[in-house]
């Protein structure tokens, strides 16, 4: 077989057809340009789905009539500048767009015309058409300075394209999403959006800092999100991680709202995500997923933008850091929320109460079903420190504050309605406890509550004291890859801190001594390879946590309070503090409320008294 060179239009167009998969793509190379050449607003327009006509306009340093021409020739770009030696260095990227590739590819497929206008300058634009390039002519422009770049006919030069396209609506949804993707990253541009003539999205620029980027937030997300969203900002090793996650119960059926970005520059990436799902893991059912903007902040040299033609992934030079970060500082936010449930929930039982309102759907959790370590009875006699309502209520006492948190008048007298959670008034069909507040009414599910309680305590045991382990009669080899066996063998004391304990057998295989009692009769086998694949791909051994989560999450779902259980004033009233004092009791372990709270006002409106 003969080799040859393949002509320079076909290999623009084969490189166009990494770079710009759809409308959107060519949107996101576009508005990218747009952010690094300093703009303040960004305007785009769309019509049949972006493949009839696209426009990005700016208001940014614009362009020179001599840098048209180069503008759109094939790696030529501002992005990148070259060190004293003159070589240019990859691995410090501090733009969005460095490759050179947006224009001429866009440029290759379709008909472009780039407009610019340098302050104090007269404009000029230059037009290539199915990658044939004409000259630089002069040109109108609207505005001080900036960049218009316009879009027709998109792919018309690769008809072939066209076939894969989806329908001018869905690639219009497409659209929007990559705009709202970089409107969140970047909270202090202006952005505005037409679908068709049609006003999709404006935006005005927002303030630097937090509160900046909620408010972007909440009018990309909509209002629920900032009323339910935890802040969080850590930072670790230089690596710095800000951004907004909602508490558990406001949560979504799939991953669609979860936004991460690097630098600045709107991601996807499986590390990212995977720790996003980690952090959450004690919170929500396996079918539901969090919503979360997170920003990540670092040295360029620490992450490799280079990894993809579209930029749309990144890898880390210490992925175990940033894994280990992300999860910490959300499970941090998480913890510092207490009790605090969604506000949907509250709204959801009020329109309940509706003609015609199914309610949610809530998922269930993990089944207790085959669940070999746990024997009746047997659960309570081992774990003593897991106190039950009745216990608690023994000695709990009211104590000498005020209502605002103070102490109390000398011979005052403490209401318990003002504890957040309130005083127990009623318990309804043996399930459910009604508890009186300042402003209000509160419904807890006793099982969910008490469940989440009891979890929170076998975590803290598992902590303080390590796992429990049981000894093999047997000792099981598993054969791994050398790779493999190396990974698992060096992680032998993290291992052991969870109850596995293993150690080197031969070149490719290991030694499973001891496995966690909390997991009955394990498959070691299984379990050990599961962990060698998390520590291939995350650097940590993420199977065995989960599995003992799981199994600490089914023994305090068989060790809580019953539904159907009747419990005096005493004991509901333990229970509501035991709660008001514990991280994460505003949801089961499985990511339902434990609790909804009905102000006194929604429920006047209820009764047409508002």
């Amino acid at each position: 077989m003969t080799i040859r060179r393949l002509p320079p239009e076909l290999v623009s167009r084969i490189a166009a057809g990494e770079v710009v998969e759809r409308p959107a793509s060519a949107v996101k190379e576009l508005v990218e340009n747009a952010i690094d050449a300093g703009a303040a607003a960004i305007e785009i327009q769309a019509d049949g789905g972006g493949l009839t006509r696209i426009l990005v306009a700016d208001d940014g340093t614009g362009l020179s009539p001599d840098e048209l021409p180069i503008a759109v020739e094939r790696h030529a770009t501002s992005k990148l500048s070259a060190g004293p030696d003159g070589a240019f260095d990859l691995l410090r990227i501090a733009t969005l767009g460095f490759r050179g590739e947006a224009l001429p590819s866009i440029g290759s497929v379709a008909r472009l015309q780039v407009t610019g206008r340098r302050a104090g300058e007269p404009a000029h634009s230059i037009l290539v058409e199915g990658g044939a390039v004409g000259p630089v002519a002069p040109a109108a422009f609207a505005g001080g300075h900036g960049a218009r770049v316009e879009v027709r006919d998109l792919f018309y030069a690769t008809p072939a394209r066209l076939k894969f396209m989806k329908s001018p609506r869905a690639e219009a949804q497409a659209i929007a999403e990559e705009v709202k993707r970089q409107a969140m990253a970047h909270a202090e541009v202006a952005f505005s959006l037409d679908l068709d003539g049609r006003r999709a999205l404006r935006l005005p620029a927002e303030a630097a800092g937090e509160a900046g980027r909620l408010a972007r937030l909440a009018a990309i997300l909509g209002p629920d999100f900032a009323d339910n969203a935890l802040a969080i900002d850590q930072t670790r090793d230089g690596v710095r991680l800000i951004g907004h996650a909602g508490v558990p119960t406001f949560n979504r059926g799939n991953a669609a709202h979860q936004y991460l970005f690097v630098n600045g520059r709107p991601v996807r990436d499986r590390l990212l995500q995977g720790a996003l799902r980690a952090a959450y893991a004690d919170f929500l059912a396996r079918d539901r997923h969090p919503v979360a903007a997170l920003h990540l902040e670092l040295d360029p040299t620490l992450v490799d933008v280079n990894v993809h033609p579209a930029k749309a992934e990144v890898r880390f030079r210490d992925p175990a850091l940033v894994r280990g970060l992300i999860v910490g500082a959300l499970r941090h936010a998480l913890a510092g929320a207490g009790h605090r449930a969604s506000t949907t929930v509250a709204a959801e039982a009020l329109a309940g109460f509706r003609p015609g309102f199914g309610g949610p759907e809530w998922s269930p959790g993990p089944s207790a079903a085959g669940f070999s370590a746990w024997r009746a009875g047997g659960w309570r006699a081992e774990t003593a420190v897991l106190e039950g309502v009745a216990e608690i209520s023994a000695r709990f006492e009211p104590p000498a504050t005020g209502a605002a948190g103070g102490l109390a008048e000398p011979g005052a007298t403490f209401d318990e309605v003002d504890y957040p959670l309130g005083a127990a008034r009623a318990q309804l069909h043996e399930t459910y406890i009604v508890a009186q507040t300042r402003d209000g009414v509160v419904i807890v599910d006793q099982h969910a509550a008490h469940e989440r309680l009891v979890y929170e305590r076998m975590k803290e045991g598992m902590a303080g004291g390590g796992v429990p382990r049981q000894a093999l009669l047997m000792p099981q080899v598993v054969e791994l890859d050398p790779a493999e066996a190396e990974r698992v063998a060096a992680r032998a004391d993290e291992l052991a801190d969870l109850g596995l304990v293993v150690e080197p057998f031969g070149p490719g295989a290991v030694l499973v001594r001891e496995t966690p009692a909390a997991l009955g009769e394990a498959d070691a086998a299984g379990l050990v390879r599961d962990i060698a694949d998390d520590l291939a791909e995350n650097g940590a051994a993420l199977a065995l946590k989960e599995r003992l989560e799981h199994v600490a999450a089914t023994m305090a779902c068989h060790g809580s309070v019953r539904a159907g259980r009747r419990l005096t004033a005493p004991e509901m009233n333990a229970l509501l503090r035991q709660m008001e004092a514990t991280p994460h009791s505003g949801q089961c372990n499985h990511g339902r409320p434990t609790y909804v709270e009905l102000k006194l006002a929604d429920i006047e409106r209820l009764f047409g008294r508002r």
